[in-house]
């Protein structure tokens, strides 16, 4: 079954709430099944409300991940930068046990001046630490989601995600459709498009391991360095359009854990993908494209 949400919570929810504890209720009455917590800036939240807000999703059946920092560097070779590396991954793997998270989406990292063939071994090395650092923690059940990423001077690329998801069972690729859009300069223009780069992670990943993998879904703008913003579907420009990608994933029989990034709509574009998706499923052609 894929399985959708958004990504943090919407402007409409926050003009309406003021605790992320009602956020896992609210996306339920909605008719969606996932949340993936934002700690982007940092890992800021604390075990009373983390514990809260977990309750709140197991009662309400909502699936729930975790964004780790942005400002990790897995690509980095310094000592000092993989020792918090590590600790920013840490902390996420805290946070997800407290909010009942399975799995945390994780950023590779800028070049600086790298080749990238050196970012990619640094990041190799990287993660087989923290991997073991988080097995020693008892954090071991728990998938990392290393993502493809939008802009053409940092890592992330599909290729180099999928190598680096190659090396431990425990890693799994999120595939951010909207990032390799705008990395590629709108490379994913109909079905075929998706279905071209699946069957790539298919192949280098084998399709069990493929068949709940984790997206990231969201109409970027895009420049020539790649990704500038996210939008929402109200865009009509940039794309990608989910109603591609929701037939890709249905020739293909996979069933990903599918978040929504819109810019401040993205719990609504998630109910519209989830729409989208289940018109296709039935044989349908969906009433709203997006």
């Amino acid at each position: 079954m894929v399985k959708f949400g958004p990504a943090g919570n919407s402007d409409s929810f926050r003009q309406k709430y003021k605790s992320s504890t009602a956020a896992p209720g609210w996306l339920k009455e909605m008719g969606l099944q996932l949340l993936e917590y934002q700690c982007g800036r940092g890992v800021n939240l604390g075990e009373e409300t983390g514990r809260a807000i977990g309750r709140c999703a197991q009662e309400a059946g909502i699936g729930m991940s975790v964004h780790s920092p942005y400002f990790i560097n897995l690509s980095s070779g310094e000592e000092e930068r993989r020792q918090k590396n590590a600790g920013y991954i840490l902390q996420s793997c805290q946070a997800a046990h407290w909010l009942g998270a399975d799995r945390i989406v994780v950023h590779c990292g800028g070049l600086s001046k790298l080749t990238r063939e050196e970012a990619l071994q640094n990041t190799f090395s990287g993660l087989r630490e923290i991997l073991q650092w988080m097995e020693q923690e008892g954090w071991g059940h728990i998938t990392l989601c290393v993502e493809t990423m939008g802009k053409q001077n940092v890592m992330g690329t599909l290729e180099e995600v999928a190598a680096i998801c190659q090396m431990d069972e425990r890693l799994l690729p999120c595939i951010d459709f909207g990032h390799l859009n705008a990395r590629d300069q709108g490379s994913l223009r109909c079905p075929e498009d998706h279905v071209k780069l699946l069957e790539y992670l298919i192949s280098q990943l084998g399709k069990e391991r493929m068949r709940h993998f984790h997206v990231h879904f969201s109409h970027i703008a895009y420049g020539k360095g790649g990704e500038v913003r996210h939008l929402t579907f109200e865009d009509k420009e940039y794309g990608p359009w989910f109603d591609d990608c929701a037939q890709a994933l249905l020739a293909l029989d996979l069933q990903p854990r599918v978040i929504c990034e819109s810019a401040g709509t993205q719990a609504e574009d998630a109910l519209l993908m989830q729409q989208i998706y289940q018109a296709r499923s039935r044989g349908q052609e969906p009433d709203l494209r997006a």
